[in-house]
């Protein structure tokens, strides 16, 4: 029986063996081969003085090193605490020393931000074959170690990770994931998308975010292969789904709109794929089209959150698919729209509220942060997305924006993602974006950031006309700005709240 996320590259050996488990950078790897430096990797932490229970901070970029310092850390019985490589070596120093990390493991282009807390915890390692004063290296982890560890006393309820939010308002926060909700969410995704053994999964998708390491989960508990990319390169995704003959992608809707655009996509054989995956953000339901129209394939939508552990809802694979719906919630869990100003009342159908999420993934708390806890996760059970939506009657639920995005203009409700999914529908457009504006007379209007298509002529007023043609008039962006890219996370999520830094550079045209 499966308790712990430090039993998965075991089993995954004893079920898979000798098949390929992991492609990185032209690289195989076997499950069988993936188990055996699980086990090196987890007595090499014990022998550097990891402890059940103390938690390890992975500060590193995509990697097959990533992969099996995730489960070595699991194995080792301690705590993982994977964070965005985006962070700075200032926010670095916030983490460690939020959570009481014991140990960080981080890429070779991270060194400065583990050298930020190497006064902070007890040992510190890069991926690299040089290490600075003060750190070893990966392979002294590989094979420092004892030849076996014993087994260590974990329960499934028992913490497994602590992943930080992105911190939109103030620091970020650490969600607390037991053992029993990682397992479980991929269980339940694998299940509900069909994903399976028989699957070649291609992905760009940063690990530390909780979509990848779902699909990671997906490739060690089912079998299934992963093609992993260290960033996001249109090209080469499209190179691997040719040459590995993937059977499905995931991504963000930006990664597919980029996609969209690569000149090389009407040469590329993509027949060996049977589906596409989207989350992250709202689609435009035109690009789903164009994506699916150009893939020759389903694209489903999904939806998920760090508190969570990774998916929260999606389309069942044998069920209905509704254009620009996240779907349905995952098996064994609840979803309903509730009043934000009263977030214990629940909404009628069709009516927009905040989505809310209840059910055995939902996180066991903020660390250290019992304040912020109570205001996310109610007494009831449910836990607060801070999204905004409206349920059908079939109990798909269709997202309007999120709460702190909405913008109050004249008294009237307008959301960014209702403005963005028009704007996408403007054949001379490649991204937009919205933000806010301040006016002395209405509050705030929407403005929008856009990125044209190489050679496109659109100006604002034919823009402006477009939307008004879609849009009430109090909708419609009272300000345009050209711009040659947007802030994006690093899944490729657009930071809305990092739209005004493109007002401080001059505009692309």
């Amino acid at each position: 029986m499966l308790n712990h996320l430090g039993q998965v590259a075991q089993q995954a050996a004893q079920k898979f063996g000798d098949k390929e488990a992991l492609l990185f950078n032209g690289q195989g790897f076997t499950f069988a081969e993936l188990a055996d430096m699980v086990e090196r990797v987890a007595a090499g932490l014990v022998a550097a003085g990891v402890k059940h229970g103390d938690v390890v901070t992975l500060y590193a970029d995509n990697s097959w090193k990533w992969i099996v310092s995730y489960y070595a850390i699991a194995r080792a019985g301690a705590v993982i605490n994977p964070v965005n490589t985006m962070l700075t070596p200032e926010e670095i120093r916030y983490v460690v020393d939020d959570c009481g990390a014991k140990v960080i493991i981080a890429s070779e282009d991270k060194v400065a931000g583990a050298n930020a807390v190497l006064d902070r915890v007890l040992a510190a390692f890069t991926f690299g074959g040089d290490a600075p004063d003060g750190m070893g290296t990966f392979d002294q982890l590989l094979n420092g170690g004892a030849p076996v560890i014993p087994e260590i006393d974990v329960q499934p309820e028992d913490l497994s990770t602590i992943c930080y939010t992105s911190g939109t308002t103030g620091h970020p926060k650490g969600a607390m994931q037991s053992h029993r909700s990682v397992i479980l969410n991929a269980t339940l995704t694998a299940q509900t998308q069909m994903r399976g053994a028989s699957d070649i999964m291609v992905s760009a998708l940063p690990c530390p975010h909780v979509y990848a390491t779902v699909i990671m989960q997906v490739m060690m508990l089912y079998g299934a292969k992963l093609v992993l990319h260290e960033r996001f390169d249109p090209k080469a995704v499209l190179e691997d789904v040719e040459r590995q003959k993937a059977t499905l992608i995931d991504g963000v809707p930006t990664m597919y709109m980029y996609l969209l655009n690569e000149p090389d996509l009407d040469s590329t054989d993509l027949s060996s794929l049977t589906r596409a995956f989207v989350g992250g953000q709202t689609m435009p339901v035109a690009t789903m089209e164009t994506v699916e129209k150009n893939f020759g394939v389903p694209l489903t939508e999904l939806w998920g959150m760090t508190e969570i552990a990774g998916l929260g809802s999606t389309h069942p694979h044998d069920g209905d698919v509704k254009y620009g719906s996240i779907g349905c919630a995952l098996p064994d869990c609840e979803l309903r729209i509730a009043d934000p100003e009263d977030p214990e009342r629940a909404l009628p159908r069709q009516e927009v509220g905040e989505l809310q999420v209840k059910g055995p993934i939902t996180m066991m708390g903020y660390f250290g942060a019992e304040q912020k806890t109570k205001e996310t996760l109610l007494e009831s059970g449910w836990l607060r997305t801070g999204d905004l939506g409206h349920m059908d009657e079939d109990g798909y639920v269709f997202i309007v924006d999120r709460l702190k995005d909405m913008i109050l203009t004249g008294g009237f409700n307008v959301y960014p993602a209702e403005i963005e999914r028009v704007l996408a529908e403007h054949p001379d457009i490649v991204l937009a974006a919205v933000g806010r504006k301040k006016d002395e007379v209405k509050g705030e209007v929407a403005k929008a950031y856009v990125v044209l298509k190489e050679g496109a002529t659109a100006d604002k007023e034919a823009i402006n006309a477009f939307c008004r043609e879609r849009l009430s008039a109090y909708k419609c962006p009272r300000s345009i700005r050209f711009v040659s890219d947007l802030p994006t996370t690093s899944t490729g999520k657009i930071m809305r709240r990092e739209l005004h830094t493109l007002d401080e550079v001059n505009a692309s045209r």
